[in-house]
């Protein structure tokens, strides 16, 4: 166990002051507003006071047919969004796949993914190289007992690649959970308006050293920071041998469920690779729609979505389920 775990366990009063100076500080949610134009009515004045008054809700949403192959070929009248059962009117941020994409890459370094830690580095490396096109950027972490900025939010995917193999494995616990939630917030508050923000974790997800967040805490912060959570889980067949391995894919599951992400077990460490580039053709192939929210109640409550496509019922689609309303 490596020494800042170990005083981590010997020194819990330490742990309680730096929680009460950071832990808790949970990241203030921002209303988008929008200038307002000349009124052209009653009609236009209620849709302006609803865009100064409402968050911009942003809806990545992915598409495939039965094979699972990505579907390109949609428009925006393909789709309807609804918000607890309410049509809302949507607009399209950018082709399919053509919007900024920010990446918090969240690599496991800790005793239970030792196994094929170089392999993972290189499937990493070549998911890097071929998903980060000019406009997105790449963070990485390290998932340990303590969550680590391994390379800051860069431009550049040969910045990336070395921060990937930079790593080392550890025989650290997993503070699993307060990664995703530091890889959250750090997109919340690095990442351009109008992109799409995507937490790729590559762990077996097997909490056990989390001092600030639990699951909930973890889906909150991808909902409230607008993340997409997708999960490589490298651990391959051998997950069906303990509980413990099946309860940390179930929380992926969870998280990709909710954030409108994936989460892959691919059977062999061999077709990791395969994964990856799963990963990326539907990163490239993804819809960016937003609207404003005709419920502009600041209660900070959670909003239920709902997207269809009514014209093709054959799709499957996968989008968020929902997000936090600012509050006032």
């Amino acid at each position: 166990m490596s020494l800042t775990c170990l005083k981590k366990l010997m020194s819990p009063l330490a742990s309680i002051v730096l929680l009460a100076a950071f832990g808790f500080s949970r990241p203030i949610q921002e209303q988008s507003s929008t200038p307002t134009r000349p009124a052209r009515g009653s009609e236009q004045k209620q849709e302006d006071v609803i865009r100064l008054r409402s968050r911009l809700v942003v809806v990545p949403i992915s598409a495939s047919d039965a094979s699972g192959r990505p579907v390109r070929d949609l428009t925006l009248g393909d789709f309807q969004v609804e918000e607890e059962g309410k049509a809302q009117q949507i607009v399209s941020l950018g082709e399919p796949g053509k919007t900024p994409v920010e990446i918090a890459l969240l690599f496991d370094i800790s005793g239970s993914t030792n196994a094929q830690f170089s392999f993972e580095q290189r499937a990493a490396a070549e998911f890097v190289k071929d998903v980060l096109k000019p406009n997105d950027t790449l963070t990485v972490f390290s998932i340990g007992c303590v969550p680590k900025l391994v390379q800051a939010r860069t431009t550049n995917p040969q910045d990336g690649i070395n921060g990937i193999n930079s790593l080392s494995p550890s025989k650290d616990p997993t503070a699993f959970f307060d990664a995703v939630v530091d890889g959250a917030t750090y997109l919340g508050k690095h990442a351009e308006v109008g992109g799409r923000r995507v937490v790729l974790v590559i762990s077996d997800g097997e909490e056990n050293f989390s001092e600030r967040s639990t699951l909930k805490d973890a889906l909150e912060y991808l909902l409230k920071n607008d993340c997409l959570f997708y999960a490589i889980n490298p651990t391959g067949a051998a997950i069906t041998l303990n509980r413990v391995s099946l309860k940390g894919q179930s929380f992926m599951d969870a998280m990709s469920a909710q954030t409108g992400g994936k989460a892959f077990l691919p059977e062999r460490i061999e077709d990791l690779s395969g994964v990856f580039k799963q990963v990326a053709e539907e990163l490239q192939a993804q819809y960016l729609f937003g609207y404003y929210s005709t419920d502009v109640t600041p209660d900070g409550g959670f909003r239920r979505i709902t997207v269809k496509t009514p014209k093709r019922p054959e799709l499957r689609l996968r989008a968020r389920q929902g997000y936090y309303a600012p509050k006032s």
